[in-house]
């Protein structure tokens, strides 16, 4: 494993252990050349999954590997200064990852990824999935941002209720 800190290519394994979820293994590993100390994660890729993302705007559509960093990166972007632990984003973020990669497809629609994102947000934090429905659904008014957190506060409610969502 090369060392992001020198980029020289031997590095030596000082300890290994399972994550929480058991859905990775966390390497502790130290630089032969320079002696510092870094992390990595061995996870389990299942197959390689294309994300087709629209063009939009008349553009053809563009193809690109899945990447659970981005997928990590942008739910964290919506649970920024919330209180959602890392632990409860890396769990979501691995639930969908498993969902994409055992679905069976070999291109799967950035739609499908950003509805799978929705589902999940909505159970963990209100405030995240509104930020991240907001990119995501392309709110362009602060009208868009209000009809949609009341179709939030109303599905809350019902379901504090035990009643029907409406919306």
């Amino acid at each position: 494993m090369r060392c992001p800190f020198c980029a020289h290519d031997d590095s030596q394994v000082k300890d290994s252990r399972p994550t929480e979820d058991n859905a990775a293994i966390r390497r502790r590993r130290q630089c032969a050349h320079c002696g510092a100390r870094f992390t990595t994660f061995e996870r389990v890729q299942l197959r390689e999954v294309t994300v087709v993302k629209s063009g939009g705007d008349g553009k053809a559509a563009r193809r690109e590997p899945f990447e659970r960093r981005k997928l990590e990166q942008s739910i964290s972007l919506a649970c920024r200064k919330r209180d959602v632990a890392p632990e409860r984003i890396d769990q979501l973020v691995s639930g969908i990852q498993r969902q994409v990669e055992t679905a069976g497809e070999a291109e799967i629609p950035s739609s499908r990824i950003g509805e799978m994102v929705m589902d999940g947000l909505r159970q963990i934090d209100s405030v995240a999935y509104i930020r991240f429905a907001s990119v995501y659904r392309d709110f362009s008014e602060a009208r868009d941002f209000e009809e949609f957190a009341s179709t939030v506060q109303e599905a809350a409610q019902a379901e504090a209720t035990g009643g029907p969502a409406s919306g």
